[in-house]
Protein backbone atom coordinates (compact mmCIF):
# COMPACT_ATOMS: atom_id res chain seq x y z
CA UNK A 1 0.00 0.00 0.00
CA UNK A 2 1.33 3.52 -0.93
CA UNK A 3 0.53 6.73 0.94
CA UNK A 4 -0.31 9.96 -0.19
CA UNK A 5 3.36 11.20 -0.07
CA UNK A 6 4.19 8.98 -3.03
CA UNK A 7 4.35 10.56 -6.82
CA UNK A 8 1.56 10.26 -8.97
CA UNK A 9 2.19 6.27 -9.68
CA UNK A 10 2.23 5.23 -5.89
CA UNK A 11 -0.78 6.73 -4.60
CA UNK A 12 -3.60 5.34 -5.96
CA UNK A 13 -7.45 5.78 -4.94
CA UNK A 14 -9.77 3.19 -6.10
CA UNK A 15 -13.45 4.24 -6.45
CA UNK A 16 -16.24 1.78 -6.34
CA UNK A 17 -19.52 3.55 -8.21
CA UNK A 18 -22.85 2.67 -7.86
CA UNK A 19 -23.24 2.60 -11.86
CA UNK A 20 -20.38 0.41 -13.80
CA UNK A 21 -22.35 1.30 -17.24
CA UNK A 22 -22.30 4.64 -16.25
CA UNK A 23 -26.05 5.23 -17.70
CA UNK A 24 -27.73 7.30 -14.98
CA UNK A 25 -26.78 10.27 -15.33
CA UNK A 26 -27.52 11.45 -11.28
CA UNK A 27 -24.81 8.96 -10.21
CA UNK A 28 -22.48 10.38 -12.60
CA UNK A 29 -23.24 13.56 -11.55
CA UNK A 30 -21.83 12.05 -7.98
CA UNK A 31 -18.37 10.46 -9.85
CA UNK A 32 -17.65 13.71 -11.65
CA UNK A 33 -18.26 15.78 -8.04
CA UNK A 34 -15.60 13.13 -5.70
CA UNK A 35 -13.46 12.87 -8.67
CA UNK A 36 -13.70 17.00 -8.84
CA UNK A 37 -13.22 16.80 -4.92
CA UNK A 38 -10.11 13.93 -4.77
CA UNK A 39 -8.51 15.06 -7.68
CA UNK A 40 -8.74 19.03 -6.01
CA UNK A 41 -6.50 17.52 -2.75
CA UNK A 42 -4.13 15.28 -4.63
CA UNK A 43 -3.51 16.31 -7.83
CA UNK A 44 -1.11 13.82 -8.98
CA UNK A 45 -2.93 10.28 -7.72
CA UNK A 46 -4.09 7.92 -9.91
CA UNK A 47 -8.07 7.78 -9.23
CA UNK A 48 -9.64 4.50 -10.46
CA UNK A 49 -12.95 4.60 -10.87
CA UNK A 50 -14.62 0.98 -11.79
CA UNK A 51 -16.93 0.21 -15.13
CA UNK A 52 -17.97 -1.96 -17.55
CA UNK A 53 -17.56 0.79 -20.42
CA UNK A 54 -13.61 2.17 -20.49
CA UNK A 55 -14.55 4.48 -23.16
CA UNK A 56 -17.24 6.62 -21.74
CA UNK A 57 -15.77 6.46 -18.55
CA UNK A 58 -12.62 8.66 -20.01
CA UNK A 59 -15.19 10.92 -21.71
CA UNK A 60 -17.28 11.87 -18.65
CA UNK A 61 -14.86 11.91 -16.14
CA UNK A 62 -11.53 12.83 -17.31
CA UNK A 63 -9.72 13.72 -14.08
CA UNK A 64 -9.70 9.88 -13.46
CA UNK A 65 -8.86 6.23 -15.14
CA UNK A 66 -10.99 3.51 -15.94
CA UNK A 67 -10.65 0.25 -13.71
CA UNK A 68 -12.34 -2.50 -16.14
CA UNK A 69 -14.40 -4.72 -14.17
CA UNK A 70 -14.60 -7.49 -16.41
CA UNK A 71 -11.01 -7.82 -17.79
CA UNK A 72 -9.87 -8.16 -14.18
CA UNK A 73 -10.01 -5.09 -13.01
CA UNK A 74 -5.92 -3.83 -12.92
CA UNK A 75 -4.74 -0.70 -12.84
CA UNK A 76 -3.51 0.54 -16.24
CA UNK A 77 -0.28 1.80 -17.44
CA UNK A 78 1.14 4.50 -15.57
CA UNK A 79 3.79 7.26 -16.14
CA UNK A 80 4.64 8.81 -19.68
CA UNK A 81 2.68 6.06 -21.43
CA UNK A 82 -0.29 5.96 -19.65
CA UNK A 83 -0.78 10.28 -19.97
CA UNK A 84 -0.25 10.00 -23.49
CA UNK A 85 -3.23 7.47 -23.59
CA UNK A 86 -5.11 9.28 -21.50
CA UNK A 87 -5.03 11.99 -23.51
CA UNK A 88 -5.62 10.12 -26.24
CA UNK A 89 -8.49 8.60 -24.83
CA UNK A 90 -9.89 11.44 -23.35
CA UNK A 91 -10.14 13.86 -26.78
CA UNK A 92 -10.88 11.14 -29.04
CA UNK A 93 -12.08 7.49 -28.25
CA UNK A 94 -13.70 8.54 -25.45
CA UNK A 95 -16.47 11.04 -27.08
CA UNK A 96 -16.07 8.80 -29.87
CA UNK A 97 -17.58 6.01 -27.50
CA UNK A 98 -20.34 7.90 -26.26
CA UNK A 99 -21.67 9.08 -29.66
CA UNK A 100 -21.32 5.06 -30.74
CA UNK A 101 -22.98 3.83 -27.71
CA UNK A 102 -25.77 6.19 -28.43
CA UNK A 103 -26.80 6.07 -32.03
CA UNK A 104 -26.72 2.03 -31.44
CA UNK A 105 -28.74 2.05 -28.64
CA UNK A 106 -31.85 1.44 -30.66
CA UNK A 107 -30.97 -1.23 -33.06
CA UNK A 108 -29.44 -2.93 -29.51
CA UNK A 109 -32.39 -2.74 -27.57
CA UNK A 110 -34.56 -4.28 -30.69
CA UNK A 111 -32.36 -7.32 -30.89
CA UNK A 112 -32.79 -8.05 -26.94
CA UNK A 113 -36.24 -7.47 -27.61
CA UNK A 114 -36.36 -10.23 -30.27
CA UNK A 115 -33.91 -12.22 -28.92
CA UNK A 116 -36.37 -12.23 -25.63
CA UNK A 117 -39.30 -12.98 -27.87
CA UNK A 118 -37.90 -16.08 -29.83
CA UNK A 119 -36.99 -17.86 -26.59
CA UNK A 120 -39.82 -17.05 -25.14
CA UNK A 121 -41.69 -18.69 -28.09
CA UNK A 122 -39.30 -21.59 -28.00
CA UNK A 123 -40.41 -22.09 -24.72
CA UNK A 124 -44.29 -21.98 -25.07
CA UNK A 125 -43.48 -24.64 -28.17
CA UNK A 126 -41.24 -27.25 -26.31
CA UNK A 127 -42.03 -26.78 -22.66
CA UNK A 128 -38.50 -26.38 -22.17
CA UNK A 129 -36.94 -24.84 -19.07
CA UNK A 130 -34.94 -21.65 -19.46
CA UNK A 131 -33.00 -20.53 -16.49
CA UNK A 132 -31.56 -16.64 -16.22
CA UNK A 133 -27.99 -16.08 -17.95
CA UNK A 134 -27.11 -13.70 -15.21
CA UNK A 135 -23.40 -13.86 -14.77
CA UNK A 136 -21.77 -14.90 -11.83
CA UNK A 137 -20.35 -12.01 -9.72
CA UNK A 138 -16.93 -11.15 -10.81
CA UNK A 139 -14.08 -11.27 -8.85
CA UNK A 140 -12.69 -8.62 -6.87
CA UNK A 141 -10.91 -6.28 -8.92
CA UNK A 142 -6.67 -6.71 -9.00
CA UNK A 143 -6.36 -3.19 -8.40
CA UNK A 144 -7.22 -2.91 -4.78
CA UNK A 145 -4.42 -4.72 -4.17
CA UNK A 146 -1.92 -2.06 -4.14
CA UNK A 147 -4.67 0.85 -3.66
CA UNK A 148 -4.73 3.59 -0.66
CA UNK A 149 -7.93 4.13 -0.46
CA UNK A 150 -10.78 2.05 -1.07
CA UNK A 151 -13.79 4.71 -1.81
CA UNK A 152 -17.46 2.89 -2.45
CA UNK A 153 -19.63 6.16 -3.54
CA UNK A 154 -23.26 6.22 -3.54
CA UNK A 155 -26.18 5.03 -5.36
CA UNK A 156 -28.66 3.60 -3.45
CA UNK A 157 -27.45 -0.26 -4.45
CA UNK A 158 -27.25 -1.26 -0.74
CA UNK A 159 -30.82 -2.77 -0.56
CA UNK A 160 -33.04 -6.16 -1.58
CA UNK A 161 -33.51 -4.51 -4.54
CA UNK A 162 -30.03 -4.30 -6.34
CA UNK A 163 -28.14 -7.56 -4.36
CA UNK A 164 -26.01 -8.35 -6.48
CA UNK A 165 -24.20 -4.97 -6.73
CA UNK A 166 -24.67 -4.78 -2.75
CA UNK A 167 -22.65 -7.89 -2.33
CA UNK A 168 -20.34 -6.94 -5.17
CA UNK A 169 -19.49 -3.49 -3.35
CA UNK A 170 -19.29 -5.10 0.82
CA UNK A 171 -16.80 -8.11 -0.90
CA UNK A 172 -14.69 -5.14 -2.33
CA UNK A 173 -14.59 -3.35 1.19
CA UNK A 174 -14.09 -6.54 3.13
CA UNK A 175 -10.68 -7.02 1.08
CA UNK A 176 -9.37 -3.51 1.76
CA UNK A 177 -9.86 -3.65 5.16
CA UNK A 178 -8.08 -7.28 5.18
CA UNK A 179 -5.21 -5.83 3.83
CA UNK A 180 -5.33 -2.86 5.92
CA UNK A 181 -6.21 -0.51 3.17
CA UNK A 182 -8.68 1.87 4.66
CA UNK A 183 -11.95 2.50 3.05
CA UNK A 184 -15.01 5.11 3.31
CA UNK A 185 -18.47 4.59 1.64
CA UNK A 186 -19.74 8.73 0.82
CA UNK A 187 -23.04 9.88 -0.56
CA UNK A 188 -24.84 6.22 0.19
CA UNK A 189 -29.01 6.15 0.33
CA UNK A 190 -29.37 2.99 2.55
CA UNK A 191 -31.91 0.04 2.38
CA UNK A 192 -34.81 -1.30 2.55
CA UNK A 193 -32.87 -3.79 3.95
CA UNK A 194 -34.75 -7.09 5.39
CA UNK A 195 -33.11 -10.04 3.03
CA UNK A 196 -31.64 -11.96 6.35
CA UNK A 197 -28.27 -12.97 4.03
CA UNK A 198 -27.55 -9.47 2.59
CA UNK A 199 -28.32 -8.13 6.22
CA UNK A 200 -26.27 -10.60 7.57
CA UNK A 201 -23.31 -9.86 5.30
CA UNK A 202 -23.73 -5.62 5.92
CA UNK A 203 -22.98 -6.57 9.50
CA UNK A 204 -20.06 -8.42 9.20
CA UNK A 205 -18.82 -5.60 6.75
CA UNK A 206 -19.92 -2.02 7.58
CA UNK A 207 -18.77 -1.82 11.10
CA UNK A 208 -14.68 -2.11 9.44
CA UNK A 209 -15.78 0.64 7.52
CA UNK A 210 -13.64 3.97 8.54
CA UNK A 211 -16.30 6.60 7.62
CA UNK A 212 -20.01 6.06 5.87
CA UNK A 213 -21.33 9.47 4.59
CA UNK A 214 -25.21 8.96 3.87
CA UNK A 215 -27.28 11.36 2.09
CA UNK A 216 -30.03 11.52 4.40
CA UNK A 217 -30.26 11.64 8.75
CA UNK A 218 -34.19 10.17 8.55
CA UNK A 219 -33.34 6.60 7.91
CA UNK A 220 -30.14 5.74 7.20
CA UNK A 221 -28.21 5.88 10.15
CA UNK A 222 -30.97 4.06 12.24
CA UNK A 223 -29.93 1.14 10.03
CA UNK A 224 -26.48 1.77 10.51
CA UNK A 225 -26.48 1.21 14.56
CA UNK A 226 -28.73 -1.59 13.44
CA UNK A 227 -26.21 -3.31 11.65
CA UNK A 228 -23.68 -2.39 14.92
CA UNK A 229 -21.81 0.32 12.84
CA UNK A 230 -20.36 3.14 15.58
CA UNK A 231 -22.15 6.20 15.52
CA UNK A 232 -18.52 8.15 15.16
CA UNK A 233 -18.34 6.38 11.88
CA UNK A 234 -21.25 7.99 10.02
CA UNK A 235 -21.75 11.25 8.98
CA UNK A 236 -24.93 12.39 7.32
CA UNK A 237 -23.84 14.91 4.06
CA UNK A 238 -26.39 14.72 1.83
CA UNK A 239 -25.99 14.06 -1.88
CA UNK A 240 -22.87 14.72 -3.31
CA UNK A 241 -24.30 15.87 -6.74
CA UNK A 242 -26.06 18.63 -4.50
CA UNK A 243 -23.27 20.57 -5.91
CA UNK A 244 -22.67 19.51 -9.40
CA UNK A 245 -26.87 20.71 -9.89
CA UNK A 246 -26.23 23.95 -7.50
CA UNK A 247 -23.27 25.19 -9.77
CA UNK A 248 -26.01 25.02 -12.89
CA UNK A 249 -28.28 27.35 -11.06
CA UNK A 250 -30.10 31.02 -12.94
CA UNK A 251 -30.66 33.85 -11.83
CA UNK A 252 -34.08 34.07 -12.88
CA UNK A 253 -36.66 31.43 -11.79
CA UNK A 254 -38.36 29.31 -14.43
CA UNK A 255 -40.79 28.83 -16.53
CA UNK A 256 -41.48 25.12 -17.55
CA UNK A 257 -42.98 22.39 -15.59
CA UNK A 258 -40.37 19.28 -15.42
CA UNK A 259 -41.64 15.83 -15.44
CA UNK A 260 -39.91 12.54 -15.57
CA UNK A 261 -41.30 8.84 -14.85
CA UNK A 262 -39.50 5.90 -14.96
CA UNK A 263 -40.37 2.44 -15.50
CA UNK A 264 -38.73 -0.86 -13.94
CA UNK A 265 -39.20 -3.08 -11.10
CA UNK A 266 -37.80 -0.51 -8.18
CA UNK A 267 -40.67 1.93 -8.94
CA UNK A 268 -43.58 -0.51 -9.12
CA UNK A 269 -45.98 2.37 -11.06
CA UNK A 270 -48.87 0.79 -12.51
CA UNK A 271 -50.48 1.55 -16.21
CA UNK A 272 -53.71 3.40 -14.12
CA UNK A 273 -51.37 5.67 -12.14
CA UNK A 274 -49.43 6.71 -14.81
CA UNK A 275 -52.70 7.76 -16.95
CA UNK A 276 -53.61 9.71 -14.22
CA UNK A 277 -49.79 11.45 -13.68
CA UNK A 278 -49.84 12.56 -17.36
CA UNK A 279 -53.69 13.92 -17.13
CA UNK A 280 -52.35 15.49 -13.89
CA UNK A 281 -49.13 17.65 -15.44
CA UNK A 282 -50.93 18.36 -18.85
CA UNK A 283 -53.15 20.01 -17.14
CA UNK A 284 -51.03 21.65 -14.63
CA UNK A 285 -48.72 22.97 -17.92
CA UNK A 286 -52.28 24.58 -19.23
CA UNK A 287 -53.40 25.96 -16.32
CA UNK A 288 -50.09 27.85 -15.89
CA UNK A 289 -49.63 28.38 -19.79
CA UNK A 290 -46.26 26.56 -18.53
CA UNK A 291 -44.30 24.36 -21.54
CA UNK A 292 -44.23 20.76 -20.03
CA UNK A 293 -40.51 19.56 -20.13
CA UNK A 294 -38.96 15.84 -20.31
CA UNK A 295 -36.16 15.52 -18.12
CA UNK A 296 -34.54 11.85 -19.13
CA UNK A 297 -31.99 11.35 -16.28
CA UNK A 298 -31.60 7.24 -16.92
CA UNK A 299 -30.77 5.44 -19.89
CA UNK A 300 -30.78 2.21 -18.72
CA UNK A 301 -33.42 -0.22 -21.01
CA UNK A 302 -34.39 3.57 -21.89
CA UNK A 303 -36.61 3.71 -18.58
CA UNK A 304 -37.38 6.91 -18.21
CA UNK A 305 -37.96 7.65 -22.26
CA UNK A 306 -40.58 4.68 -22.13
CA UNK A 307 -42.65 6.14 -19.33
CA UNK A 308 -41.72 9.87 -20.01
CA UNK A 309 -42.50 10.51 -23.47
CA UNK A 310 -45.85 9.33 -23.30
CA UNK A 311 -46.92 11.87 -21.05
CA UNK A 312 -46.18 14.40 -23.06
CA UNK A 313 -49.10 13.02 -26.02
CA UNK A 314 -51.74 16.17 -25.35
CA UNK A 315 -49.72 19.11 -24.10
CA UNK A 316 -50.23 22.34 -25.32
CA UNK A 317 -46.20 22.69 -25.31
CA UNK A 318 -43.19 20.71 -25.24
CA UNK A 319 -39.25 20.83 -24.62
CA UNK A 320 -37.45 18.16 -27.26
CA UNK A 321 -35.79 15.14 -25.12
CA UNK A 322 -32.32 15.61 -24.59
CA UNK A 323 -30.35 12.94 -26.75
CA UNK A 324 -28.92 10.00 -25.89
CA UNK A 325 -25.52 11.23 -25.84
CA UNK A 326 -27.05 14.30 -22.98
CA UNK A 327 -24.66 15.00 -19.95
CA UNK A 328 -25.51 15.10 -16.75
CA UNK A 329 -24.62 18.75 -16.86
CA UNK A 330 -27.38 18.95 -19.60
CA UNK A 331 -29.96 18.03 -17.80
CA UNK A 332 -29.16 19.78 -15.02
CA UNK A 333 -29.50 23.21 -17.24
CA UNK A 334 -32.73 21.66 -18.19
CA UNK A 335 -34.06 21.65 -14.86
CA UNK A 336 -32.69 25.26 -13.82
CA UNK A 337 -35.36 26.45 -16.97
CA UNK A 338 -38.45 24.92 -14.44
CA UNK A 339 -40.46 26.24 -11.71
CA UNK A 340 -41.65 22.93 -10.42
CA UNK A 341 -40.72 19.12 -11.21
CA UNK A 342 -42.26 15.68 -10.90
CA UNK A 343 -40.65 12.94 -10.77
CA UNK A 344 -40.23 9.42 -9.78
CA UNK A 345 -36.55 9.79 -9.87
CA UNK A 346 -34.57 10.40 -7.17
CA UNK A 347 -31.75 12.44 -8.66
CA UNK A 348 -33.93 14.64 -10.82
CA UNK A 349 -35.78 15.68 -7.05
CA UNK A 350 -31.89 16.19 -6.14
CA UNK A 351 -31.15 18.35 -9.35
CA UNK A 352 -34.63 20.15 -8.71
CA UNK A 353 -33.91 21.32 -5.10
CA UNK A 354 -30.14 21.92 -5.35
CA UNK A 355 -31.30 25.37 -7.58
CA UNK A 356 -33.85 26.36 -5.25
CA UNK A 357 -36.53 24.53 -7.37
CA UNK A 358 -39.37 22.96 -5.47
CA UNK A 359 -40.51 19.08 -6.66
CA UNK A 360 -43.32 16.36 -6.27
CA UNK A 361 -41.67 13.19 -5.58
CA UNK A 362 -44.34 10.67 -6.76
CA UNK A 363 -43.60 7.10 -5.55
CA UNK A 364 -45.26 3.71 -5.20
CA UNK A 365 -43.15 1.45 -3.60
CA UNK A 366 -40.48 1.45 -0.20
CA UNK A 367 -37.15 1.63 -2.06
CA UNK A 368 -38.80 5.36 -3.44
CA UNK A 369 -40.87 6.48 -0.11
CA UNK A 370 -37.23 5.79 1.86
CA UNK A 371 -35.44 7.93 -1.03
CA UNK A 372 -37.96 11.14 -1.11
CA UNK A 373 -39.02 11.07 2.44
CA UNK A 374 -35.16 11.41 2.96
CA UNK A 375 -34.50 13.78 0.64
CA UNK A 376 -37.07 15.58 2.13
CA UNK A 377 -35.67 15.85 5.87
CA UNK A 378 -32.66 17.43 3.98
CA UNK A 379 -34.13 20.08 2.22
CA UNK A 380 -37.89 20.73 3.76
CA UNK A 381 -41.01 22.04 2.22
CA UNK A 382 -39.35 22.35 -1.06
CA UNK A 383 -40.61 18.63 -1.67
CA UNK A 384 -43.46 16.95 -1.89
CA UNK A 385 -44.37 13.18 -1.44
CA UNK A 386 -47.59 11.85 -3.10
CA UNK A 387 -48.13 7.83 -3.36
CA UNK A 388 -49.37 6.80 -6.27
CA UNK A 389 -51.81 4.62 -4.89
CA UNK A 390 -53.75 7.40 -3.38
CA UNK A 391 -57.68 7.04 -3.65
CA UNK A 392 -57.36 10.93 -4.96
CA UNK A 393 -54.49 10.99 -6.89
CA UNK A 394 -55.20 13.26 -9.85
CA UNK A 395 -56.84 15.59 -7.44
CA UNK A 396 -53.71 15.63 -4.85
CA UNK A 397 -51.21 15.94 -7.78
CA UNK A 398 -52.92 19.23 -9.27
CA UNK A 399 -53.07 20.54 -5.67
CA UNK A 400 -49.49 19.95 -4.96
CA UNK A 401 -48.57 21.55 -8.48
CA UNK A 402 -51.01 24.78 -8.12
CA UNK A 403 -49.40 24.70 -4.42
CA UNK A 404 -45.77 24.87 -5.36
CA UNK A 405 -46.39 26.60 -8.69
CA UNK A 406 -47.23 29.92 -6.28
CA UNK A 407 -44.63 29.28 -3.83
CA UNK A 408 -41.99 28.39 -5.65
CA UNK A 409 -40.18 32.17 -5.49
CA UNK A 410 -40.46 31.88 -1.61
CA UNK A 411 -39.00 28.78 -1.19
CA UNK A 412 -35.59 29.56 -4.13
CA UNK A 413 -33.40 31.02 -1.19
CA UNK A 414 -34.13 28.39 1.21
CA UNK A 415 -33.52 25.91 -0.79
CA UNK A 416 -30.45 26.81 -2.33
CA UNK A 417 -29.34 27.75 1.74
CA UNK A 418 -29.75 24.21 2.25
CA UNK A 419 -28.04 22.92 -0.89
CA UNK A 420 -24.95 24.86 0.31
CA UNK A 421 -25.45 23.34 4.32
CA UNK A 422 -24.96 19.80 2.64
CA UNK A 423 -22.12 20.94 0.17
CA UNK A 424 -20.64 22.47 3.29
CA UNK A 425 -20.78 18.88 4.90
CA UNK A 426 -19.98 16.91 2.28
CA UNK A 427 -16.98 18.52 1.81
CA UNK A 428 -16.24 18.11 5.76
CA UNK A 429 -17.03 15.07 5.53
CA UNK A 430 -14.11 14.24 2.88
CA UNK A 431 -11.89 15.85 4.77
CA UNK A 432 -12.14 13.05 7.23
CA UNK A 433 -11.14 10.34 4.29
CA UNK A 434 -8.76 12.48 3.65
CA UNK A 435 -7.33 11.76 6.72
CA UNK A 436 -7.67 8.57 6.99
CA UNK A 437 -4.44 8.66 4.26
CA UNK A 438 -2.67 11.75 4.93
CA UNK A 439 -2.40 11.60 8.78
Amino acid sequence: MSGAGDGADGFKVLVDSGDYRLRNRGDIAMMVMTVERLRQRWPNARIGVLTEEPGVLRAVLPDAEPVIVHSGGYWGRGGFAGRLEHATATKLTGPASVWWRAASEVPKARLREAKSWAVSGVHALTGAEFHSNTPPRPPLPAAVEDAALVIALGGGYLNDNDQRKASRTLDLLERARALGIPTAMLGQGLGPLTDPRLRERAAAVLPDVDVIAVREGLRGPRLLADLGVAADRVLVTGDDAIEFSYRMRRPEIGTDLGICLRAGDSTKISDSARDTLGAAVRAGAAEFDATLAPLILSENDSEDRRATLPLLSGATRTRPVIGRAGTAAEVARRVARCRVLVTSAYHLAVFALSQGIPAIGVTASQYYDDKFYGLADMFGAGLRVVHLDSTDLERELAHQVRDLWVAAPDLRDTLQHKAVEQIDAGRAGLERVFRLVED
